[in-house]
């Protein structure tokens, strides 16, 4: 088990762009595949993106697909999302996930640790 704590996010206009960092705490971070997701107010918690930490492999939602990247750095256990050409439509509260399984996946029941959320309000 892991501990996630996420920061970085914040208000952006749209357009702009914004980092989001995930911090993990708990031992052999690197054997742990990741994955973002985020919910906007009244909606279903949605999948953003995954990697693997098995082989590397990364996938994205359509919605985010080409302006949204996902990366880590295990030596400061750490994962990042990098989100560009925000839109009013990624306007949410962004959750970062974690798990021991070999492959991401876009179902959040997938993932046993997660983190407190963070807030990315895009104003136009």
């Amino acid at each position: 088990q892991v501990q996630l704590v996420e920061s970085g996010g914040g208000l952006v206009q749209a357009g702009g762009s914004l980092r989001l960092s995930c911090a993990a705490s708990g031992r052999s971070f690197s054997s742990y595949t990741v994955g973002w997701f985020r919910q906007a107010p009244g909606k279903e918690r949605e999948f953003v993106t995954g990697l693997s930490w098995y082989n590397g492999g990364a996938s994205y939602a359509d919605s985010v697909k080409g302006r949204f990247t996902i990366s880590r750095d295990n030596a400061k256990n750490t994962v990042y999302l990098q989100m560009n050409s925000l839109t009013l439509e990624d306007t949410a509260v962004y959750y970062c996930a974690a798990d021991r399984r070999l492959y991401y996946d876009t179902g959040p029941n997938e993932y046993g640790d997660w983190g407190q959320g963070t807030q990315v309000p895009v104003s136009s």
